[in-house]
Formats: structure tokens, sequence, C-alpha cells
């Protein structure tokens, strides 16, 4: 059965996209014929429409998934063939690179190049990354006595669900993807409502690839529906999230039904220190690309500026000169285009609204703050970008996850302020402090609370570097070697040397 539609790009490109529920290698109408309506951020207009899974679909995918746990073509792989079918994956994925851009850019708004160059860049070498473990994942001999012969195997943690955020639609699922894969697990994903155009396009590289039936289900729909029936369903052994702090509160009470394993990266408010003697230029670039770039819809977005007294009017006009150089706003298929617009109407309000909390609270209003309807039909939801000065820390914009291009800049006048300024939150995900200062610069990385610290840079993350937080962050580590930990499982094995007791 065809569930395919073809589509076409503002800027000509065409493609066919696959519109149904992907269930052991097979396109399925879901079990009500219900469908989501994929809209371009750009232009407010529908793209297509998609097929929302319901509960009943989610068992279906998730039977599907134990099935292949129990089928020796993937269950007695050897470690070296899941290895070179991940391979084989992730250069599909840099072959179609193109059109996966293409498609992520019409159904998520950020800009055509940075889709190409970033995200699909991400995809396939976080595949390719951990295509390389799949065959170096095994336990240890464990010495204990001439009576005991001991050791340790890692398997599978069984069958995972996987649910993905909007703004890195791709990327976040090859972060699950490539570790859950590597170790062996059957996976059913559920990609964002609002950005499953792109996955879905995904599932027919997988099933090129080689990847037997029912190792990967991708079951499109509503959080509501299909990922709360994903995070309560007694058959799933793990649960790995990406998004909001407060429905990670709400899958955790899901995933307690069957004490499944859970991965949770959740919200941030991350600080970015300038201190005095810190590479001022440096420091305006990092901080602006910390919060700008994707619309500042980044988890890690470093929106709370700190700087210290003595340049705090330097480091404003020169960050205000940032935004008006750097920073243009428009369409997302043109190659000067810096930043595109949000995601959504809801999120496009919600940004507007806080620009409304930040003025009530008597922040200054430094640029920014206004919708842009300088592109295309004048629909799409672009924002300005907006900058608070004179902030302080009881002010809900410096406490409250905005999740756009939205940075507010507050001063302080000693390390140690500037240290429990950084700390004044219920988050802690990434952090960037700029000094030249060596010293200091490993001395504060130690004392902030986040999981993660960049010195004189922000947000340049990469595959091979654990990322994840600490307090209301999250749960678990996702990236390099230790994202393996949570989708493998240690079994011990004790062996009787002694004849007699």
């Amino acid at each position: 059965m065809s569930l395919n539609v073809q589509c076409v790009a503002p800027n000509g490109r065409k493609w066919t996209q696959p519109t149904g529920l992907f269930i052991n290698n097979q396109w399925v109408k879901s079990s009500d014929g219900a469908k989501i309506a994929s809209i371009n951020p750009a232009t407010a207009k529908e793209i297509t429409s998609v097929y929302a899974g319901t509960e009943k679909d989610v068992d279906t995918a998730v039977k599907a998934a134990r099935a292949a746990l129990n089928d020796p073509s993937w269950r007695d792989l050897s470690g070296l063939d899941r290895g070179k079918m991940m391979n084989r994956l992730a250069q599909l994925i840099d072959d179609n690179k193109e059109t996966l851009a293409v498609i992520e850019t019409c159904d998520n708004g950020k800009p055509y190049l940075v889709s190409l160059n970033d995200d699909m860049t991400e995809t396939a070498e976080t595949i390719r990354y951990y295509s390389g473990f799949a065959d170096k994942i095994f336990g240890q001999v464990i010495d204990t006595t001439t009576d005991k012969f001991a050791y340790t195997m890692r398997q599978p943690v069984g069958v995972c669900g996987q649910i993905i955020p909007w703004n890195f639609p791709l990327s976040m699922a090859a972060w699950k993807l490539g570790p859950a894969l590597a170790c062996g697990n059957a996976v059913v994903l559920k990609p964002a409502e609002q950005t499953p155009l792109s996955i879905l396009f995904l599932a027919n590289l997988i099933k090129e690839a080689g990847f037997p039936p029912g190792v990967v289900n991708i079951v499109n729909g509503h959080g509501a529906v299909a990922g709360a029936a994903l995070a309560s369903h007694m058959d799933v052994d793990k649960i790995a999230f990406t998004g909001s702090t407060a429905t990670a509160k709400q899958i955790m009470k899901m995933a307690s039904v069957n004490l499944k394993n859970i991965t949770l990266e959740t919200g941030g408010k991350s600080p970015l220190i300038v201190f005095d003697d810190a590479d001022l230029e440096q420091a305006v670039e990092w901080a602006h690309i910390g919060i700008m770039y994707n619309q500042g819809q980044i988890c890690t977005a470093t929106s709370r500026i700190l700087v210290h007294d003595k340049i705090y009017d330097r480091f404003v006009e020169a960050f205000k000169a940032q935004i008006k150089n750097v920073s243009k706003v428009g369409d997302p298929f043109d190659e000067e285009t810096f930043q595109g617009p949000q995601v959504t109407q809801a999120q496009y309000e919600r940004i507007l609204s806080y620009v409304d909390v930040g003025t009530s609270e008597k922040a200054t209003l430094t640029c920014g703050g206004k919708p842009f309807k300088g592109v295309g039909n004048g629909k799409g939801f672009f924002i300005e970008p907006t900058v608070f000065t004179d902030v302080s820390p009881k002010m809900r914009i410096y406490q409250e996850e905005v999740f756009g291009p939205f940075a507010v800049i507050a001063r302080f006048k000693t390390e140690e302020e500037a240290v429990q300024m950084a700390n004044d939150s219920e988050y802690g995900l990434g952090s960037a402090l700029f000094t030249t200062n060596l010293t200091r610069a490993h001395r504060v990385a130690k004392r902030i609370e986040a999981g993660m610290v960049w010195i004189n840079s922000s947000n340049d993350s990469d595959w091979r570097i654990p990322f994840g937080g600490v307090k209301q962050s999250g749960i678990g580590r996702e990236l390099g070697e230790a994202g393996l930990d949570a989708y493998s499982s240690v079994k011990a094995v004790h062996v009787n040397m002694k004849s007699k007791l």
C-alpha cells in the first residue's frame, strides 16, 4: 500500500513524502484514520498531513519490536554486522542529505544551510560514530578467588521507546537511535507531531540499509496520545525523552508502572558569564551564537548573559551591533538568512508573551521584541531577535525558559556573585564562561551547577562528548561512550570452580 505524497519546497525541490506509520518495515495507516497537518512555519501553509498513531498503533509497534528482539536475524547478529548496517545507514543519510535538509527546513523553519551543513552532518556522523561501538560492547572478567570464575556481559535493555523533540528532529533521533542500535535493542520512535516529515523519510533509509522488520518502528502522533501510550506501555523497557521539564515529569510518572529505565533531557536556562578580562570580541560572537542560533530553540541556549560591571556597557553595545550585522531574519532558503521562523504559531506567541512579561518587570527592552513581517506572504512565525538589559535574578525572564531568540543581560561585580547568579536556577543543563585566566576558568567551571561547561565558546556540542544536565534539566547522558550506558544492562555470571563445599 502506497502512503506517499509528492511535495514541493518553496525553492522548487520536490520529494516523495511518506505519510503513514512505519511498523515492521511496512507503511500503514493509523487505526482510526486520523491525521495531523504539518505546517511550514515560514508561510503558515500546510505542507501535507500525516497519520497520527493511537494507543492501539503504539501497541502494534511495541509487539513488532518485541518480536524483532527474539528474531535470530537481529538477536544473533554479530556486533560487527550491526556496525556495518549502521554504517550503511549513515552513508544513505549522506547520500540523501539535500532532500533531508529541504524537508527539515520546510517542516521546522531553520535555515537550509544550517539543516544541510549542521543537522545532516551531525545525524550521519552520530550514527557512524556509534556504528564503531557495535562490536566493542563487552563485559569483563572479575578476579575474586581461585574457587570462582566471574564475568559480566553487556546486553540490550530491550524495547526502547524514544520521544523526539521538534527543534532538531533528525539529529535528536540519531542521538537516540545510534546507541540503541549499537547495543542491539529494538525501537519504537515517536517524532514530534510538529515536525514528523524528515524522520518519516528516514524510515525508508533504515529499511534500505537492511535492518530487519521491527527493529525500528516509527509512530507519529500527538504526545498526549502516542507519547503517553509509549511511556505507560507495560512491555516497553526504556523511555528516552527530550523536551520540556513539565512533560518529563509526567513521563516519569507514566514510566513508573513497570519501573522503566529512563533517560530525560529537559529544559534549561543556561548562564553565560563574561569576566572583565575576557576577549570581548570573542565573547560577543559566541554569546550571540549561544542564544540566537536555531531561532533560540535550543535547550542549552545560553540565554542568561552575566557580564562584569566594568565591561557591561561595552558588551551590550557590541552585542547589539552583532545582532544588527549578523542576525538577518528572513526566508530560510536564502543563503544570507541567519534566523528563520519559530517552529509553530504557539511557540511564536509564547515568545511574544515573554516580551510583555519583561516589560512589566521593568527590564529594558534593548532591541527586538516584535514580530517580523518582511518575509514571503507575511504570515510566517518570524520574531525579531530580542534582548532585555537591566535584568535581575528575581525576574521571570531571568528564571523561566523562553525557548526563542530572547536574551537577558545582567551585571555582576565579583566572581562569587557571578557563580551565585549562574546557579540561581532550577535548571542545570549548559553553561559558558569567558576569561583569559585559565586558573579562574577551571575554578569556576567546577562550581557551576550544570552538566556541561563551555570555556570561551558556547553550544559547540559534539557527538563524541557526553551531553546532559543536573537538577531539573534531566537524568542520564546522551552522546559519547557514556550514551551506551543508557541502552545496555550489565549481567553478572558466577561460575563455581570448587567441586565440593
